[in-house]
């Protein structure tokens, strides 16, 4: 990472307080298959990505790509419709140059969703997962490079990368609404490709409840800068079963697109909370 970095989040930064000049609280990150849940935002500015300066252009289906500023249960919110992945071509620090954005721009805590396979056997196609933690050892970390010290720490403490407090927060509201909630570990890995069994296999046995190609270097950046990070995977598809194991990434996406109403529910009563 180099002082050009700096200069280019600052110019984004400048670039948007001038499309949207009030300062959000929270920022949402959406995954595959969740765009919809941008419909649940009173929106006051929406910016696609290929306008904003610096910015990565989402290159997924099931990812719009674009910023939506708004509101949401009565507090001032960004959300990204589309996320930017390693496997797409970017580079680490382009996957995280938009969090680093939002926290510039003012947010205090982070909401982030993702599609994930299940590698957990009591798991469910539908299921919500909140992660209370990560393995990051599949994925190249993004503050790899100089640290910029304005920006955090060159040693962040990642003992408690998803808040505590937020995992119990999400815990009550599921309850009060009879959502079913899991809770567990996130594995991160490069993509595209998804998981051979043997892999899979390993995932579980290494401690991880689901997998995914996303999330985790989102969550190591918004935790260098000082953000209070939840996350949640939609479990899109099972790993660990008797039967064959072919996945789709049509497969995927309608299993997070049913599941939606559920992640909606929950993010907007995280964000009235916050």
């Amino acid at each position: 990472m180099s002082e050009s970095i700096v200069e280019q989040v600052r110019e984004t930064v400048a670039f948007l307080q001038e499309q949207y000049p009030e300062i959000p609280e929270v920022g949402i990150v959406l995954g595959s298959g969740l765009g919809n849940f941008a419909a649940a935002i009173t929106v006051e500015k929406e910016v696609p990505y290929t306008a904003i300066p610096n910015f990565p252009v989402s290159t997924v289906k099931g990812h719009s790509g674009k910023l939506i500023f708004g509101e949401l249960a009565g507090k001032k919110v960004v959300a990204m419709a589309g996320r930017f992945h390693f496997y797409e071509g970017y580079t680490p620090q382009e996957v995280v140059f938009p969090i680093r954005v939002l926290k510039l721009l003012g947010i205090r805590q982070l909401l982030l969703s993702n599609a994930a396979g299940g590698v957990n056997p009591g798991f469910s196609v539908g299921d919500i997962m909140i992660i209370n933690d990560h393995i990051s050892f599949g994925t190249p970390n993004p503050l790899v490079g100089k640290n910029i010290d304005e920006w955090g720490t060159r040693f962040p403490d990642m003992s408690e990368p998803y808040r505590k407090y937020l995992v119990t927060r999400a815990k009550e509201i599921c309850a009060a609404a009879g959502i079913h909630i899991r809770e567990g570990v996130y594995y991160a890995v490069t993509g595209p490709t998804f998981e051979t069994r043997a892999e899979y296999k390993m995932i579980h046995t290494l401690g991880a409840d689901a997998v995914g190609m996303s999330t985790v270097q989102e969550t190591i950046v918004a935790n260098h800068m000082g953000l209070d990070v939840f996350a949640v995977s939609i479990i899109t598809d099972l790993g660990i079963r008797e039967e064959e194991n072919v996945i789709t990434h049509e497969e995927v996406l309608e299993a997070a697109r049913a599941a939606e109403p559920k992640l909606a529910h929950l993010f907007t009563e995280m964000v009235a909370r916050a």
